[in-house]
Parts: structure tokens; C-alpha cells; sequence
């Protein structure tokens, strides 16, 4: 069962701002996630084509988990995300959460 974390706080309307979807994976998941990772994908390139995807990935040694970071005007858009993720659909994400994020050093990732 996939436990889920609404997120905490907004950007003003119409202003973009950064967040991290945090995923946690089951064990084994280099292997779960085989037959959902091509869908898997195809969405994090959709999503990276349309400009809210910036960067994303999973967590190595162990592949406990993954991080994607997005650049979008309110969280709707990270959610949506996750509502049609086949990785949460199919049970290698045990849990995920959304995190405002604010870029504090260094420069802003390109969208």
C-alpha cells in the first residue's frame, strides 16, 4: 500500500517554483520496477518535454528510493505525476511525499 504525503505550503499563483518528489521503493526494486521502468520513463519524458521535470532518478547503493525535481506553478502538476506513475501503480513505490524546495546556493536548474 502506497502511503501518500500532501504537500505543505505553495508558490503564489502563476509564480513557478521548485519541488522533490521523494519516492521510497520496495526491496528488490532494480528487479519490481523491470516491467513498469519503459512506461516509467516515457512519463519522465513527457513530463521533462513539457518543462516540469527537470531532473530525476533513483537512489544508488541500495536503490532504496528516487528523487525527481520539478519546476511548476502549485504542486497539482508533481501530483498528477505520481497519480499516473505505473511504478506507484505497480507497487515499487511503498510511499512518496512532495517537498516545496527553495534553491538557496548555486544557480536555479534550467527548465
Amino acid at each position: 500500500m502506497v502511503r501518500e504525503s500532501r504537500t505543505i505550503g505553495a508558490s503564489l499563483p502563476g509564480t513557478p517554483m521548485y519541488y522533490l518528489l521523494l519516492y521510497d521503493y520496495v526491496e528488490n526494486a532494480v528487479e519490481r520496477r523491470a516491467p513498469f521502468r519503459d512506461d516509467h520513463l516515457r512519463l519522465a519524458r513527457e513530463s521533462l518535454g513539457r518543462g516540469e521535470l527537470l531532473m530525476g532518478g533513483a537512489f544508488a547503493d541500495p536503490v532504496d528510493g528516487g528523487a525527481l525535481l520539478f519546476r511548476a506553478d502549485d504542486p497539482s502538476v508533481v501530483e498528477d505525476f505520481v497519480r499516473r506513475d505505473p511504478y506507484v501503480a505497480g507497487g515499487v513505490v511503498t510511499a512518496w511525499r512532495i517537498r516545496p524546495w527553495t534553491v538557496v546556493v548555486g544557480p536555479p536548474p534550467r527548465s
